[in-house]
């Protein structure tokens, strides 16, 4: 079976620089930082007290008091991005259509704000039975897309995808698939995250994963530089919505680019570490070039999963090294997460919103607080100032605990 052309023709962005995706888009090229101290609790026991926060979000304006609250964060985040990137398609609404329209959202943790919540609640009260009837629902990560199903009566496929860090990446491919090999016609895709709460922080703090430039919060995040010191834990959703092209072209819909294909990979190296040598990452950029059908030499820019870890940057960087060889000097590769922070399985939504943008508006995004060279990440990280310069091919690179490695490719469309 020949697959179709999928396309993507809709955006939407909650963030931490910017609550919409033109705001989003507009920091993101003027480079600026949406790390600051964290305010959603009493952060300072922690070793590590900034991140990312999603600031000025009122779900109850767009969605409606009652329902808000029946959603933990990350569904309110889902919800509100999945809105506007359904506006931004203007999808049709006749009710054939909706039936072949699904969405697969990721997460990597799902409602740990309401778990922890609700744990403390009930430790307080001294019964369990107080629990609250909405814990369940709340807590599941299959909210977010069941909850877009059901506002919009769309009835494709839905489910959530689970792989850490990877997991927006690995739900684009799968809503890529459904399109493409007949399933559905269209699929509201991304990633959804709300970790940042004392549990979470506690246990990356355990870890020693985070940054603790508590002092210089909008410098902490620096991916690829040599003085970094860990990530830097962020929140929010990005949502696109992915179309068969033919459909798409003929209801005039715009297009903001094309999916080529993907590669997906596992190191079968560590939980937590990644391959040194980036083994699993190197094969990862080769499937999804062949996927694509596109020659090394094609690709002119990397959103990459650069996350600001000693380890995770170097092992990327030399990857991408492996896998382009002498081209690799001539891409431009960029991490968002200097401003936004990691999103964890957020991250993929996010940042597959930037690169859709980048290559829509041929603008590739810096990588702020780039100051010190570090001698084993030698590639061009469109270094604190934004570059216009053509974008044909781009990569969205996403990686997960667990040695999940998911690269999707976007172009121009044709």
């Amino acid at each position: 079976m020949s697959k179709r052309r999928v396309v993507v023709t809709g955006l939407g962005a909650v963030t931490p620089i910017g609550n919409t995706r033109d705001e989003f888009w507009r920091r993101v090229v003027a480079g600026e930082s949406g790390i600051a101290p964290i305010t959603a609790f009493d952060a300072s026991p922690f070793s590590t007290q900034i991140a990312g926060e999603v600031k000025d979000f009122s779900p109850e304006d767009i969605l409606g008091r009652k329902e808000a609250r029946r959603m933990d964060r990350f569904t309110q985040f889902a919800m509100v991005a999945a809105k506007e990137a359904i506006e931004d398609a203007a999808l049709p609404d006749d009710a054939d259509f909706k039936e072949r329209v699904g969405s697969v959202m990721g997460t990597g943790i799902g409602g740990i704000i309401t778990f922890w919540q609700q744990s403390i609640k009930a430790e307080q009260v001294g019964n369990w039975s107080k629990t609250s009837p909405f814990f369940i629902p709340m807590l599941m990560s299959n909210a977010a897309p069941a909850n877009i199903s059901m506002a919009y009566g769309y009835r494709g496929p839905f489910f959530s995808t689970g792989s850490a860090c990877a997991s927006a990446n690995d739900a684009i491919v799968v809503a890529y698939n459904y399109i493409a090999y007949g399933d559905a016609d269209a699929m509201i895709t991304g990633g959804s995250e709300a970790a940042i709460s004392p549990l979470a922080v506690g246990g990356f703090c355990s870890m020693k994963a985070m940054s603790t430039r508590n002092d210089e919060p909008m410098r902490a995040s620096r991916p690829f530089d040599k003085e970094r010191d860990g990530f830097v834990l962020g929140e929010g959703c990005g949502v696109l919505v992915l179309e068969e092209y033919e459909r798409a072209k003929a209801r005039g819909a715009r297009i903001y680019a094309e999916v080529l294909g993907y590669g997906q990979s596992g190191d079968a190296y560590d939980i937590v570490a990644p391959d040194p040598d980036g083994n699993g990452v190197n094969l990862a950029l080769r499937r999804a070039l062949a996927s694509a059908n596109v020659k090394p030499e094609d690709v002119d820019h990397i959103n990459a999963h650069g996350t600001s870890t000693p380890l995770g940057d170097t092992a990327e960087s030399q990857a991408i090294e492996k896998t382009f060889g002498d081209h690799a000097s001539k891409i431009g590769v960029t991490s968002t997460k200097s401003m936004h922070g990691h999103a964890l399985g957020a991250a993929g939504g996010i940042e597959g919103v930037a690169t859709v943008l980048a290559v829509h508006h041929d603008v590739m995004p810096p990588t702020i607080n780039y100051e010190f060279p570090d001698a084993e990440c030698r590639l061009d990280y469109v270094p604190n100032v934004a570059r216009k310069a053509t974008v044909e091919v781009a990569l969205s690179n996403s990686f997960g605990f667990g040695g999940h490695n998911s690269v999707i490719v976007f172009a121009k469309p044709t």
